[in-house]
């Protein structure tokens, strides 16, 4: 059984971010012609908070939104989805928009940010009632993309890690790295290891910890293409963080190599001294790329905190984000018995 929740079961889990509608051009320019722009309600943390509320987890949702007639109605769309909207902020500003070319990767030139003066992206320290937003919380968590927006949102982030720790709550972070923000004159490396000090558990990948936490890949790792490597640095890096930040007490690794459409998936968990690693997922059809990890990252908090097998975290985790990648939009819509199934397919 694992033991990474400091508090009880049933206290809620807090997903901190910036929401964003994300509008989704196709790339022929059809949508010009057809006047018709489809569109996902989204962003990295609401992603998480989408599937552990369908895997029927007790979930509040922090982000900051102009207090406007849109905002109303998306947080009813939020409220109908069983996530706890309260500790939302309302400031100046507006929603943010993403777009990103239909069937196309977070990492490509197909993604555009249109996030600047945001209420997200104006909140300063000082402002937010940490006590009212964490109350009865028992999992805090957040993403690299936070404090990639700006100073003052690191600021912010920093804020809130420091009074979630006090209050002895567990805390995860996704090292997502996006490389059309961190435009404010900081890199990772100078903001990130300060706000992974007060993580219980860090997720990412070998490149991102390198970029963001300073643990080295090495040199032309590529070259071979062998899985034994890839997970001897996985172990390595997983050893390398937990030195490095005491607090932390478990690393997850995804790897997902991408061939035009044809995909091979599998991840890894370093915890109590063990390296964990999943089963292999392989596909060569593909849907939306958009929302996998989170949905990696959601598996982990849902097995964690229900007191999971770490084996059985780790396959969870990863058939959730793989079956990601066959559904439209940002978040998930597969079940946990959905999941449990894509887990036994994959085992014969």
């Amino acid at each position: 059984m694992s033991d990474l929740l400091k508090q009880e079961k049933n206290g809620s889990i807090l997903s901190f971010g910036e929401l964003l509608i994300r509008l989704c051009p196709d790339a022929d320019g059809d949508w010009l012609n057809d006047n018709q722009l489809p569109f996902y309600i989204g962003g990295a943390e609401l992603n998480v908070a989408n599937a552990l509320a369908l895997w029927g987890l007790p979930v509040k949702y922090f982000t900051a939104l102009p207090q406007n007639g849109l905002s109303a109605q998306i947080i009813e769309y939020l409220k109908k989805k069983e996530i706890d909207t309260s500790p939302i902020h309302y400031g100046d500003g507006r929603v943010g928009l993403y777009f990103l070319t239909t069937g196309q990767d977070l990492k490509h030139n197909a993604l555009i940010y249109d996030r600047a003066g945001s209420a997200f992206a104006n909140i300063k320290t000082g402002v937010i009632d940490w006590d009212k937003v964490l109350q009865d919380v028992s999992w805090f968590h957040f993403s690299a993309i936070c404090p990639a927006i700006g100073q003052n949102v690191a600021d912010v982030c920093k804020e809130a890690l420091e009074a979630a720790e006090q209050r002895g709550i567990t805390i995860s972070v996704d090292l997502n790295y996006r490389s059309k923000l961190w435009q404010y004159g900081k890199s990772p490396i100078e903001v990130m290891p300060e706000l992974v000090n007060h993580c219980d558990l860090v997720m990412g990948n070998i490149w991102a910890e390198e970029m963001m936490l300073g643990i080295e890949v090495i040199p032309n790792i590529h070259e071979s293409g062998q899985k034994s490597i890839y997970l001897k640095e996985s172990l390595g890096a997983s050893e390398n963080i937990l030195k490095r930040f005491p607090k932390c007490r478990a690393v997850a690794n995804t790897f997902r190599f991408d061939a035009t459409n044809d995909i091979k998936y599998y991840t890894t968990l370093y915890f109590n001294n063990q390296l964990y690693n999943s089963g292999e997922y392989e596909t060569g059809r593909v849907m939306d790329k958009a929302g996998s990890g989170d949905c990696f990252m959601a598996g982990l908090i849902y097995g964690f905190h229900n007191k999971h097998a770490v084996d059985e975290i780790i396959e969870f985790a990863t058939a959730a984000a793989f079956e990601k990648l066959f559904i439209k939009g940002d978040a998930t819509t597969r079940t946990v018995a959905e999941i449990n199934n894509a887990i036994k397919l994959n085992l014969k």
